[in-house]
């Protein structure tokens, strides 16, 4: 078996290790990546053809300066490539006005702009808004594209010389030292981006695997991206809807959460009259949940960083948190506070894959 000594490896390589790889890369290191599948695969939770992009980030306001991180690579990896990774058609948050969905983006720092009930009404005539439902829009919001943006990190980083390795199992992580069925890979590093497989290496979080289906739904007259921008809608604290139009076959693409109290049909058909309610095409999402719903990402140990946990809502947030795992990786200060992504805030200790 050959063995082979890099600076830093990383296992998994969907949204959050793609990016971490090619960050490292542009770093000048000597960087491996493994991926159990092939990149830009639909069996983790980076699939699905769009995403959303989203800078007023509800669910901490640590998170818009890793939204803009993103776009700020991404921008700059477009003029590189001549592709698009991100679209600004702007986002609609609805619901009442003491709801998550407004109040949260309002606290985001970036400039939004809060909508009355009839300014809704009257820029989206396509919602069925209920009465005392507001609004907060974000100009810089749109979609990505995971698949694309994922190969696209990828390969980025092998242009950089990073070395990957596709369509291969990790057998064990014992230490710094990565096991696959034909090659081991000695790292001063590692990092473990493995979506949902990463409560398999590091047992001890406390991660939770939700299937998630992202449901695609026909308009009964066609709508555009102008015409249906993204959006979250929170109908009440126990329902809520987000989606966005798509040129594409004159989609609308639909998700709702929590997945356990929310009948899709039934909300689509009660938010959405010019929508038909019952979707054309599902997909599944591999999910991985953390107890409060935000990312798990640093160090476990002095050599091993994390990151997994996003709970459905982290591929507009990677390629700044690959270069955050970059700058963990390498010792270098972050460009923005992370104390709140801390994978060891549940626990006393997590232990080092090396401990299990």
């Amino acid at each position: 078996m050959q063995t082979v000594r890099k600076d830093v490896v990383v296992v998994g390589l969907g949204a959050f290790g793609s990016a971490a790889l090619w960050r490292l890369a542009a770093r000048g290191l000597n960087v491996a990546g493994i991926e159990q599948h092939g990149i830009g695969h639909d069996q983790g939770s980076s699939h699905g053809g769009t995403r959303l992009f989203r800078i007023a980030c509800m669910e901490h306001p640590g998170l818009s300066p890793i939204a803009l991180k993103s776009l700020e690579l991404w921008t700059a990896l477009s003029a590189e490539t001549g592709e698009t990774y991100v679209s600004q058609t702007g986002l609609l948050y609805v619901g009442n006005p003491d709801s998550k969905a407004i109040t949260g983006p309002q606290e985001a720092g970036v400039a939004v702009e809060l909508l009355t009930h009839s300014q809704v009404v009257e820029r989206q005539p396509q919602y069925n808004v209920q009465p005392g439902q507001v609004g907060v829009w974000d100009p810089g919001a749109g979609i990505c594209y995971p698949e694309r943006n994922v190969r696209a990190h990828v390969a980025a980083a092998q242009r950089l010389g990073a070395d990957v390795h596709a369509n291969t199992n990790v057998l064990a992580i014992e230490g710094t030292t990565v096991y696959t069925p034909t090659l081991v890979i000695e790292a001063d590093q590692v990092v473990i981006a493995a979506g949902a497989g990463l409560r398999h290496f590091v047992p001890d979080l406390p991660l939770k695997h939700v299937p998630t289906p992202v449901n695609w739904f026909r308009p009964k007259d066609s709508f555009t991206l102008e015409k249906f921008p993204a959006f979250v809608w929170h109908f009440s604290d126990e329902m809520g809807l987000w989606g966005h139009g798509s040129a594409q076959d004159y989609a609308v693409k639909i998700g709702a959460h929590p997945l356990d109290t929310v009948n899709v049909e039934d909300a689509v058909a009660q938010a959405f009259p010019e929508l038909d309610p019952k979707p054309f095409d599902v997909k599944p999402c591999h999910v991985t949940d953390s107890p409060d719903e935000q990312f798990l990402v640093g160090r476990i140990s002095d050599h091993v960083t994390i990151a997994g946990g996003d709970s459905g809502h982290g591929f507009k947030h990677c390629a700044g948190i690959g270069e955050l795992l970059a700058q963990i990786a390498t010792g270098e200060p972050t460009y923005c506070p992370i104390d709140f992504m801390n994978p060891t805030r549940f626990a006393s200790q997590v232990k080092n894959p090396a401990d299990h």
